[in-house]
């Protein structure tokens, strides 16, 4: 996880959420967003 830029971190956790792939790894990617302190709510397409 820690070669994933945190803009590249997540845009795979959306994707992750929108094409509903494995709860397990979406739980992996939100544990690393919140290891680097990343609201990915700041990250929403217009914001």
């Amino acid at each position: 996880m820690e070669l994933l830029s945190d803009e590249l971190l997540v845009d795979t956790y959306f994707a992750a959420i929108q094409y509903k792939l494995d709860p397990e790894f979406i739980r992996l990617l939100a544990i690393e967003l919140k290891r680097r302190k990343i609201n990915p709510e700041a990250y929403e397409i217009g914001a």
